[in-house]
């Protein structure tokens, strides 16, 4: 007997779908077309008044650059003290309650009292040349107001507040020869 096959249900077919093929390179180049055609668009001007139809005139040449001479910060002599002060602290218009000033050898310690200074708000300059810093350490009776290492050249000033009468006791210290100033005034 002939064999005889049964009719099989079909089989069911897939229908997923394919995922979507990526061209990164289509969609740089579009970027790139929009952003440009974005830009090419704007345009900004303004009129500054200038008269563009007259010669421009010459850009002037800068002057020399100079670098900084290291033996302007070596001590001046004490002949020549007064002089370096008028320059380095000019005069303000308030009045000088204390100042100092002087030529420190190397590693020498000076110390220096104010005369009793009333409570309110003073101003408190500092000033040294030398090829190093230079130390200054300010003192009232129970604080520290100022302790710094300042870099010769550079002049500070403080503002310090003093709640009660008391004297300042100034600090100067020295690594290597060094001239020193400082101011205090009322503000």
């Amino acid at each position: 007997m002939p064999s005889v096959r049964k009719a099989s249900a079909p089989r069911p077919v897939r229908t997923a779908r394919a995922p979507l093929a990526r061209k990164p390179a289509a969609a740089v180049v579009l970027g790139i077309v929009l952003a440009a055609g974005t830009l090419s668009g704007c345009e900004y001007t303004y009129d500054d008044g200038r008269d563009w139809s007259a010669p421009a005139e010459a850009t002037p040449l800068p002057g020399p650059v100079f670098t900084r001479d290291p033996l302007r910060r070596d001590p001046v002599p004490e002949a020549e003290l007064e002089g370096w002060i008028s320059e380095t602290l000019p005069d303000t218009p308030q009045a000088v309650v204390h100042a100092g000033a002087g030529l420190l050898g190397a590693g020498e310690v000076r110390t220096e009292a104010t005369p009793v200074l009333g409570t309110g708000t003073y101003a408190l300059a500092l000033a040294c040349r030398s090829q190093r810093r230079v130390t200054f350490t300010v003192r009232s009776d129970a604080l520290t107001l100022v302790d710094l290492g300042l870099r010769c050249g550079v002049n500070r000033e403080n503002v310090i507040y003093l709640s009660t009468e008391t004297a300042l006791t100034i600090t100067v210290e020295a690594r290597t020869g060094a001239n020193f100033a400082y101011r205090v005034r009322r503000l």
